[in-house]
């Protein structure tokens, strides 16, 4: 061979040129390493095929196929999350492999870089107009920041649903909008987010309610607790034709609601924490709203009894219902509202009822009808009926989902609920059996061993995990209960007694004790933005403003101008408003309803030791005259005036103690759980370090 002829292989072809069958053979196209999309145009997802007419994918040499995760959770128009579907979901529902659930490496084909690309099939979603939900799965799409988020509906108006991109079909471009974030609308079928202006409508519609019936069925519940039988005891005597034994019968008749209202609360707070407590509330509403209704048709001394009963057992039930309504909503201005108003109620009761069954003036007045005085106001009842069944509506107009439940109610919460009920129903028999000829010095002594047993449930429950708070709620309800009808209802009583003698035509002055009312709702009310240690020290001023009111009211003669009033009221009504809404304060459904079952036997505490101190003062005087009767009255309250201002001290004291052990535990909780973090965080070394991130990666 010759140096220019060029080297041939063994098969005849020259070695610069290929052979002729490799001219003809197909190569696979040349693979392209993946682009890195940018934030102006967003990597768009392969087409969908039916899952029917889609080829099996052929894998080149060197890639390999990874199976990704569906698409997340997607949320439908009313805003209940529903499993994400795939690409590949059919007309069924039946999810089938996502498209994009199989990625080939090193990078996509030629055809994915360069090719046309069919129109995308979410670009042609079929979205339904009942609920915006869309037919197809749908990948995810990141929002900039490269987390994946699930893509929603691009069809607006529809309830609940964002438009995170748009399309531009006339250019047979798609430019992305910027991302929305999924906001899920909350309210029933977007109704009450629309009318509201955010998801938050639901909520705001059941507070509305809640305060509602709050401040109507607190009132008609306390409304019931006075008696002003005594004020028509003739006219009652003649029409039903009763001896002096049987007066006395019908006065004890009639003293039967505060010690019904007692017994009921406790088991009454426990079907609320059980049962739907809009169903407690509105059997509490019926049973108080029959006894108010058939006062008018009592016409003996048994029908008196069964209607005052009735009115207390309905009362009972109506007052933890509603404060277990108010605790769901979990709203420190609606609970603060609940306690001034449960404070300016038991202020204004007796004034109220005192002016609709006044004190007899003479021959020359008005009779008045003696079945008045069962039930001296109705519409208060049947306002908190109407404000509940209204309550029931908005709440189904919403679906409930503005509700926010509470903890569940456990068995030692049940517990604790019961553990007044047996001290108070023995409370309850000692104090109607004192009617029958017991000596007043008796009367005190089963009134304090009363006072004694309150205040050691108080301090017991006040350490539990369940009836426990931070402020010492249980003992500042007890001061509420001792401190407010005890103390306004016989100044009330005095008040009317010396406008009588006066020959005021007036009668009793209510203003002074609606000023009251009103600065327990302030007092209250200023209690909503304190911090805790705010609210502690509110918790202490309350009760010294108490006392305050106490020294006020001996210092100054009550009874003698009605403007006097204005002195002790006052503060009186802002410091149980400020003591009652401030212990309330971080305190669960539990402690609160424990309070509650402890605040009526304090009333009925109070009440037994006034009255005691009274009739034993009339003993001592022994009177011949209105005068001298009134003489023996007025020296009796102030010997209870006395004793509520040193009550108010110990209480204050016991306040103070109770909450600072609970302050110190919390401290000494923190520091536990401060220091044990630092122990540890002072153990680790490396080699720990990267033996906890060796288990972590295994």
């Amino acid at each position: 061979m010759s140096p220019d002829t060029p080297e041939r292989p063994a098969n005849g072809h020259p070695v610069d040129s290929p052979p002729p069958e490799l001219l003809t053979q197909e190569f696979p196209r040349q693979e392209f390493p993946p682009q890195e999309p940018s934030q102006a145009e967003e990597p768009r997802p392969e087409p969908f095929t039916p899952p029917a007419a889609r080829p099996p994918a052929d894998d080149a040499p060197g890639t390999s196929r990874t199976s990704t995760p569906h698409a997340p959770d997607m949320l439908d128009a009313s805003g209940v999350p529903t499993p994400g579907t795939s690409n590949g979901s059919s007309v069924a529902g039946t999810p089938t492999p996502h498209t994009s659930g199989v990625s080939k490496t090193p990078g996509p084909s030629a055809s994915d870089a360069f090719g046309e690309q069919p129109p995308h099939a979410l670009d042609t979603l079929d979205v339904s107009a009942a609920s915006g939900t869309p037919t197809l799965g749908m990948p995810d799409m990141f929002d900039g920041t490269g987390v994946p988020t699930p893509r929603r509906s691009d069809t607006p108006g529809a309830s609940g649903t964002s438009t995170p991109r748009t399309s531009d079909v006339s250019g047979g471009s798609e430019t992305p909008a910027p991302h929305t974030p999924d906001v899920p609308d909350l309210s029933a079928d977007g109704r009450f987010g629309a009318a509201f202006g955010s998801a938050a409508g639901p909520r705001r519609v059941t507070t509305v309610a809640a305060l509602l019936v709050a401040v109507t069925a607190l009132p008609a519940a306390v409304l019931t607790l006075p008696d002003t039988t005594l004020n028509v005891v003739e006219q009652a005597g003649d029409a039903l034709r009763l001896q002096a034994g049987g007066l006395r019968d019908l006065l004890r008749a009639t003293g039967l609601t505060l010690p019904a209202l007692l017994l009921a609360v406790p088991p009454a707070a426990v079907a609320a924490r059980r049962l739907p407590v809009r169903a407690v509330l509105l059997v509490g509403l019926l049973v108080l709203l029959a006894g108010v209704l058939t006062a008018p048709l009592a016409g003996s001394v048994a029908a008196i009894a069964a209607v005052r009963a009735g009115q207390g057992l309905g009362a009972g039930i109506v007052l933890p219902a509603v404060l277990v309504l108010v605790w769901e909503r979990r709203d420190n201005a609606l609970t603060a509202l609940w306690a001034g108003t449960l404070a300016a109620t038991l202020l204004a009761a007796m004034p109220l009822a005192l002016r609709a069954v006044p004190m007899p003036t003479g021959e020359t007045a008005a009779p008045i009808e003696w079945h008045t005085a069962l039930a001296p106001y109705r519409w208060p009842a049947m306002a908190a009926f109407a404000a509940a069944l209204l309550g029931l509506l908005l709440r189904a107009l919403t679906r409930g989902q503005g509700d926010r439940p509470l903890p569940a109610f456990r068995h030692a919460e049940r517990g604790q609920l019961v553990l007044p009920l047996v001290p108070a129903a023995g409370f309850a028999f000692l104090a109607m059996m004192t009617t029958y000829d017991w000596s007043p010095g008796a009367q005190l002594v089963v009134a304090g061993a009363a006072l004694l047993a309150l205040l050691g449930l108080a301090l017991v429950g006040g350490r539990d995990v369940t009836a426990g708070s931070p402020l010492a709620c249980a003992l500042v309800m007890v001061s509420a209960g001792l401190f407010t009808y005890p103390l306004v209802a016989p100044l009330s009583g005095l008040a009317a007694a010396h406008a009588q003698a006066a020959g005021d035509p007036a009668g009793l002055p209510v203003a002074p004790f609606a000023a009251g009312a009103v600065a327990a709702l302030l007092g209250a009310l200023a209690t909503v933005r304190m911090s805790r240690a705010g609210a502690r020290t509110a918790v202490l001023a309350g009760h010294g403003l108490i006392v305050v009111a106490v020294l006020l009211a001996l210092a100054a003669d009550v009874t003698g101008t009605p403007w006097m009033l204005l002195a002790p009221l006052v503060p009186l009504g802002a410091g149980v408003g400020m003591a009652l809404a401030a212990s309330l304060r971080d305190a669960g459904v539990g402690a609160a309803l424990f309070g509650l079952t402890l605040c009526f036997p304090a009333v009925l505490t109070g009440q037994l030791l006034v009255l005691s101190l009274q009739v034993g003062r009339l003993q001592s005087v022994d009177p011949a005259n209105d005068a001298q009767r009134l003489y023996g009255l007025t020296a009796g309250y102030r010997l209870w005036l006395i004793g509520a201002g040193v009550l108010a001290l110990l209480l204050a004291a016991l306040v103070a103690k109770t909450t600072a052990r609970r302050a110190a535990a919390a401290v000494s909780a923190t520091d536990a759980a401060t220091g044990s973090e630092a122990t540890r965080e002072a153990g680790r070394t490396p080699a720990s370090d990267a033996g906890e991130r060796a288990v972590t990666a295994s």
